[in-house]
């Protein structure tokens, strides 16, 4: 299997895994024969990219970092603590979710759970979600990778599980705004930036309240969008001013929300928003940044390339030691004819370059 831009399917595919709903529902299952009625309804639904049948590729057998079953779990709790949320302020109830922390403790147990067993902590989140609820999938995706970088600088259990707490429900404060502001599908003015902003304080200010939420789970939302170099908010926090739980959700919330697809465009391949990050390294601690891209996969198992050869391949492994140089199963040769093919490993080929990526075969 490999990776293929929504864009140039054609009727006749094969998914070779399956696509899903925000709440983790199976939309189109894996080996089901795509329509153009299908294709369609997908790039409405804001998928960009799916996992395509292909005879060349299809014994490429890779595990998801954390397992499908434990993503679906914590994006339906996020789900149903966010949708009870929305519930109470449409009907001016008033909020009560109890021992909320309790059942994000638990949830988080399940991600650390699978983390731990993953070889070399090098992490690959390869689910394909509809866009519809980003907030859900955004929230759990920054919990996982806001995990993975606690563990990789060598947190301890309390520490992680008080980190996993905050990085889940960092937007919480969200639910807080008017609504109007979250279904907006277009860049939003200044003056709706800055209501945006409040989410950071509304969150704190309601996860210190409940009883079972350690104290500096809640600073995670008041910190996640301060940066080290004082252009931050809500205060205009500098580096020793940031806890390192804010440090670390400022890099994995930027860089999720990077690749995901948003309305106003497309979501980044894993390599590009890394060096959007690094772009602005002034903002971020430069040495988490370091170890959250020694442990991300820049490349991800199934990505076509084009190598500085002219050849064109898919990524078949990763190099734990060379997250950018993985190994590749060239497929077409300089002049684009299809081959024979073999692979190359690109940590022992140094001349060799990934020119670009390419959005189909």
């Amino acid at each position: 299997m490999y990776i293929k831009q929504i864009s140039a399917l054609q009727p006749g595919e094969r998914l070779a895994k399956p696509i899903y709903t925000a709440s983790g529902r199976i939309l189109i299952n894996a080996r089901v024969e795509l329509t153009a009625m299908m294709i369609r309804r997908l790039a409405s639904l804001g998928i960009q990219r799916v996992y395509v049948s292909d005879p060349r590729t299809d014994d490429i057998v890779f595990e998801d970092s954390v397992s499908n079953e434990t993503k679906i779990r914590a994006t339906q709790m996020v789900s149903e603590t966010f949708s009870d949320m929305l519930e109470a302020r449409r009907w001016n109830r008033s909020i009560s979710l109890a021992k909320l922390g309790m059942r994000f403790r638990g949830v988080f147990e399940d991600i650390l759970f699978d983390l731990q067993g993953t070889k070399e902590l090098l992490l690959q989140l390869t689910g394909i979600y509809t866009a519809d609820k980003y907030l859900y999938t955004h929230s759990v995706n920054v919990g996982i990778y806001s995990a993975a970088l606690g563990i990789a600088l060598g947190l301890d259990r309390s520490q992680l599980l008080e980190l996993g707490i905050g990085a889940m429900l960092h937007d919480i404060g969200m639910i807080l705004l008017d609504s109007e502001l979250l279904e907006k599908e277009r860049r939003l003015t200044k003056e709706e930036l800055e209501e945006i902003k409040q989410h950071t304080i509304l969150g704190y200010e309601f996860l210190r309240q409940q009883t079972d939420i350690p104290l500096l789970s809640a600073h995670c939302s008041l910190q996640h969008h301060e940066r080290i170099d004082g252009s931050g908010y809500p205060r205009g926090l500098r580096d020793k001013e940031i806890h390192t739980y804010g440090k670390i959700i400022g890099i994995t919330d930027t860089y999720t929300a990077l690749i995901a697809k948003r309305p106003y465009r497309n979501g980044y391949l894993p390599h590009e928003a890394m060096d959007i990050l690094y772009g602005s390294l002034g903002k971020y601690d430069a040495s988490m940044l370091q170890t959250f891209r020694n442990h991300i996969v820049l490349f991800p198992i199934g990505t076509i390339v084009s190598l500085s050869t002219g050849e064109t391949g898919v990524v078949v492994d990763v190099n734990a030691k060379y997250p950018d140089r993985p190994i590749i199963r060239i497929l077409k040769n300089g002049n684009g004819e299809d081959i024979s093919s073999y692979e190359i490993d690109m940590s022992s080929h140094l001349s060799i370059l990934i020119s670009k990526c390419e959005s189909a075969l």
